[in-house]
C-alpha cells in the first residue's frame, strides 16, 4: 500500500496547467485521494491566455473525481466563493493557476493552500512572474523550487520545503518544467505525510523581497542589432513551447 493512501484530508486540486496535471497524476498513482478538481474550460483558457493549458477531465473521469469549472479565473465570482464555502476543504493543492487565491477562499480551508514558486535565488528574492523564463534569460545556473503555504500577497507564504537543481546549457523552458514536476511531486509527498502526522514544518520568509516583472508577448522579440548570440540563445530557450516563441521586428 502506498504511503499517500493513508492521507485522510479533504483535498481540492485547483489548476489548469500541464506541469500541475502531471504532479497530480503522479500523486493519484501514489494513492492520494482528491475530493474535487477545480479547473477551466479550454475556451476560458484561451480567453485568459493561459500558457500550457491542459484539460483535467480525462484524469478526473478515470479516477471518479468530480470537476467544478470556475466561473472566473480570479475565483472571485459569487458562485466560485460559494462552492468553496459549501465544500469546506482541508487543503488546496495548486496545479498551475496563475492567479492569487482570494482571502475568502483561504479562510474556508482547515489547513490552507499549497502552491509552488521558484527562483534562482533564495526567497524572498525572486518573487513574482515567470521565474523559470527569467532564469533562462539571465543565464542562471541554478533554480530553487519551493512549496509554500499561501498567504494573501505575491509568493509571500511560509516555506514548507524546497529543492535546488542545476540549470545546464542544454535546458530550455520545457526541460525545466520536467524538473519542476519531478521535484514538486517528491516534496508534496513528504509535506502531505507530515501534515497527516501532525508534523507540518513552516519557515517564514525573512528579508527584503525582490520581484520578477510580468512578461508579455513583446518580450519574445529578437533584436539582432543589440543582442549577443548568447542573449538570443537564452531567449530562445526561455520562450519555446508552451510559449509563443520568438519573432523579429
Amino acid at each position: 500500500m502506498s504511503l499517500l493512501s493513508k492521507v485522510s484530508l479533504k483535498i481540492c486540486m485547483v489548476g489548469c496547467g500541464e506541469v500541475g496535471y502531471h504532479i497530480v497524476k503522479n500523486l493519484i498513482e501514489e494513492g492520494l485521494k482528491f475530493s474535487y478538481f477545480v479547473t477551466l474550460t479550454k475556451d476560458q483558457a484561451i480567453k485568459n491566455k493561459v500558457s500550457g493549458y491542459i484539460d483535467f477531465s480525462d484524469l478526473a473521469t478515470k479516477n471518479n473525481i468530480p470537476i467544478y469549472y470556475a466561473k472566473k479565473y480570479s475565483l472571485k465570482d459569487e458562485e466560485d466563493l460559494l462552492f468553496f464555502e459549501e465544500n469546506k476543504f482541508d487543503l488546496i493543492i495548486l496545479g498551475g493557476w496563475q492567479r492569487l487565491i482570494p482571502d475568502e477562499i483561504l479562510k474556508t480551508l482547515t489547513i490552507g493552500a499549497i502552491g509552488g514558486h521558484g527562483s534562482s535565488n533564495f526567497l524572498p528574492l525572486g518573487r513574482g512572474r515567470s521565474p523559470l523564463n527569467w532564469s533562462l534569460i539571465q543565464n542562471k545556473k541554478r533554480f530553487i523550487n519551493y512549496l509554500i503555504l499561501l498567504k494573501l500577497g505575491i509568493d509571500d507564504g511560509d516555506i514548507l520545503d524546497y529543492y535546488q537543481f542545476d540549470i545546464n546549457e542544454f535546458d530550455n523552458i520545457r526541460t525545466l518544467y520536467y524538473k519542476i514536476s519531478l521535484t514538486s511531486f517528491e516534496m508534496l509527498k513528504k509535506v502531505l505525510l507530515n501534515i497527516e502526522d501532525g508534523k507540518l514544518i513552516k519557515l517564514e520568509q525573512k528579508g527584503e523581497p525582490t520581484y520578477y516583472p510580468k512578461r508579455t508577448e513583446e518580450d519574445g522579440k529578437i533584436d539582432f542589432k543589440n543582442m549577443s548570440v548568447a542573449e538570443i540563445y537564452n531567449l530562445v530557450r526561455a520562450v519555446t513551447y508552451p510559449y509563443l516563441g520568438l519573432f523579429v521586428s
